[in-house]
């Protein structure tokens, strides 16, 4: 009897230590753990960041020659170069507003896209839209309402982008947006890649993406596949990144948010790393990742953010961070300040201004066979470690697109080569078709229901 009696304080104090080690570890964990054995990212390749965060904020303005607000410096657009400027009324809601500019001080064409609006109905209806491993592309996983809301952008401007791509065939053609509108970007980026002979058979290398606190938007072996062509940026603990949570899930509880966060990451402490990356359904933040960090563990205040910089496959901000300024990291006016901050300091320690031409264009060589080289690791990591439809690669590398398929020996990479060779590549209009349909009246509208692919 004695014995029975002394079981439930043994529980007890079982559970009590589980809760312990959980707090703990959690607590103990900052957002410089997620990126310490990464690489410093150099000014070159920080460049367009904070310039790209200033255009996005332009989105929010109204009228661009008279702005109601500005960041320090100011947006850095002539509004003679702005080609395009939609509104929620333009795009009807399906789309957040974006912009077309033309920026020839850099020799970029940018489209950049807002984020979230919480008074919108139609951005939370963008966000429901979608399911669990629903929508299939290109060999993996990512957001349906994300990519269909990529579609209506591209059956927009599709000739006007066509246009430019052409007229100035020494820019590069950028896609960027914050939030909602990273994972939009993100998705154009995967279609306009899939699609380049519709915009005159554009380069790859001329094609890139920023995705600024970017939305967990696609399956592991996508992230790393375009991850020469997205790149992705996170200021310190910002939760968007970390969540695995769907998204729909996320702002259905934004008001009991930092409940949702601390039940999501009790859920991932208790799985193991790689159960998360057998799932090939589970979606990440795409492309390459620069990390902002600015603040250190035990020590109040922010200090002089570092970038950090890495195509990671395992450990890819898989932890949320229990912090107070989980949510504040996410918001663009702060990473714009931030993101200036550090590349400030990186070309005041680097000179870069002082630096020859000649030598800056061999600098930047060498910075893009580094990365070439870092990207190639990063996707026979991805095979090492068995990711789901992983295989090494010929040219920016490839995956297998038959789900079914799990062997990644010299005969299952045979076989899947060869199944990806007799598949046919997903069109253009293919991709419209399945995403408009024509009302009565004739116009073209979203359809309301989508096939699987």
């Amino acid at each position: 009897m004695s014995c029975l009696c002394g079981i439930p304080p043994l529980l007890e104090c079982v559970y009590c230590l589980a809760c312990a080690r959980w707090a703990w570890k959690r607590c103990l964990h900052t957002a410089g753990h997620d990126s310490e054995t990464w690489g410093l990212a150099t000014a070159e390749e920080f460049e367009p960041v904070p310039r790209l965060c200033r255009y996005i904020l332009a989105v929010y303005e109204d009228d661009l020659r008279h702005p109601l607000w500005e960041p320090p410096g100011g947006y850095g657009i002539d509004p003679d170069w702005l080609v395009i400027k939609k509104t929620y009324k333009d795009t009807q809601g399906r789309v957040p507003p974006y912009i077309l500019y033309v920026d020839h001080d850099h020799a970029d064409i940018v489209l950049a896209i807002r984020g979230l609006n919480l008074a919108k109905e139609s951005d939370y209806q963008m966000l429901l839209d979608n399911k669990l491993g629903e929508r299939k592309f290109d060999g993996g996983y990512v957001h349906n309402g994300l990519l269909k809301a990529a579609g209506l952008v591209l059956d927009a401007e599709c000739d006007i982008l066509k246009e430019l791509v052409v007229k100035y065939p020494n820019y590069t053609l950028t896609f960027t947006g914050h939030s909602l509108g990273s994972g939009v970007a993100a998705m154009l980026a995967l279609v306009v890649v899939q699609n380049r002979d519709k915009l005159a058979n554009i380069d790859r290398n001329r094609i890139r993406c920023y995705a600024i606190a970017p939305a967990r938007c696609m399956s592991l072996n996508l992230a790393v596949r375009y991850a020469d062509v997205i790149n992705s940026v996170v200021l310190q603990d910002d939760f968007l990144p970390r969540t695995a949570t769907p998204l729909e899930d996320i702002f259905k509880s934004l008001f009991c948010l930092p409940c949702l966060l601390c039940l999501r990451c009790m859920k991932d402490t208790c799985m193991s790393e790689e159960k998360k990356l057998k799932d090939p359904r589970r979606l990440y933040a795409p492309g390459r990742l620069y990390h902002i960090v600015e603040r250190k563990p035990f020590r109040c205040g922010r200090f002089p953010p570092v970038v950090r910089t890495a195509v990671p496959v395992d450990g890819r901000f898989e932890h949320i961070v229990l912090s107070c300024n989980a949510t504040s990291d996410h918001a663009i006016i702060w990473i714009e300040r931030e993101a200036q901050r550090a590349l400030s300091l990186m070309l005041d320690e680097a000179h870069v201004m002082e630096i020859p031409e000649k030598q800056r264009m061999e600098r930047q060589e060498t910075l893009q066979r580094e990365h070439t080289q870092e990207y190639k690791a990063a996707l026979h990591r991805a095979v090492t470690l068995s990711v789901p439809h992983a295989f090494e690669p010929s040219q920016y590398g490839t995956f297998d697109e038959e789900e079914g398929n799990s062997s990644h020996g010299s005969s299952g990479e045979s076989s899947v080569s060869s199944s990806i060779k007799d598949k046919k590549r997903e069109n253009w209009d293919e991709l419209i078709e399945r995403l408009f349909e024509k009302d009565e009246s004739g116009h073209i509208v979203l359809k309301k229901s989508h096939c699987d692919d």
